[in-house]
């Protein structure tokens, strides 16, 4: 009854099933998947049709699950002039802050699926959850995608913005927490500055950061377990 934690697979449905293979998921284990399964990689939706299958994966919402939701209604409609003419401009602004970060792959493979599948697909993403607070072997983990944004010791986590959560991040050199271990993705650990192990999982001040990079260049998809703290990955990306 193990309790591992992934973040970030950007659609790289190979890396994600590698991974699984390597971390020997159970039946009667918990996968954490902190948000970002879709957009860049080839296979976005695969990857979400793959949770689907899989109840012991509880999934978290990321910035780009959040862009989804905001702007694949108005994609899946019939574009016209009229539509173009009557279209929110804040809607525009997402959707074009959407594609730069990559949804092409995401769009393509949705309309491939019927329907009906659509909306599962629709319904299973618009159910992730913000964070998540977990106890493994007595230690305490907040889940939770990008950070804690605008972070104030005394602030509620149900008074985080979901922006302060899947777009902000934190301040990696500060100790948020005494007694509680923020795990997060988002932020690639090549970027993180006093990484001395560019490209793995980063760990200091009561922080995880488990985004490798899959999605990039000699990137590569991470998941640690919490009962031992054993590093997994899957093979670099070479594309």
């Amino acid at each position: 009854m193990a309790v591992y934690v992934m973040s970030d697979i950007h659609g790289e449905y190979e890396m994600f099933l590698e991974l699984l293979e390597k971390i020997h998921l159970k039946d009667s284990d918990t996968l954490y998947i902190l948000g970002d399964a879709i957009d860049r990689g080839a296979h976005p939706i695969k990857v979400l049709l793959k949770m689907m299958e899989m109840p012991n994966v509880i999934p978290l919402i990321g910035n780009h699950e959040v862009m989804f939701m905001e702007c694949m209604p108005f994609l899946l409609g019939e574009i016209t002039k009229e539509s173009l003419e009557s279209l929110d401009g804040e809607v525009l602004d997402k959707v074009l802050i959407w594609q730069y970060n990559g949804f092409l792959p995401t769009i393509k493979e949705f309309r491939q699926l019927d329907i009906e599948k659509q909306k599962d697909v629709l319904d299973y993403v618009g159910e992730f959850t913000a964070y998540e607070e977990v106890t493994v072997n007595g230690t305490n983990y907040l889940l939770v995608h990008a950070g804690l944004g605008n972070f104030l010791p005394d602030k509620k986590l149900e008074d985080y913005t979901l922006d302060e959560l899947v777009w902000e991040r934190p301040d990696y050199e500060k100790k948020y927490f005494e007694d509680t271990v923020i795990v997060t993705g988002h932020t690639p650990t090549q970027l993180i500055e006093d990484n001395p192990r560019k490209g793995y999982i980063y760990k200091n001040n009561n922080k995880i950061v488990i985004d490798c990079g899959a999605c990039f260049e000699t990137g590569r998809l991470a998941a640690i377990c919490l009962d031992t703290g054993e590093e997994f990955y899957s093979s670099e990306n070479r594309a």
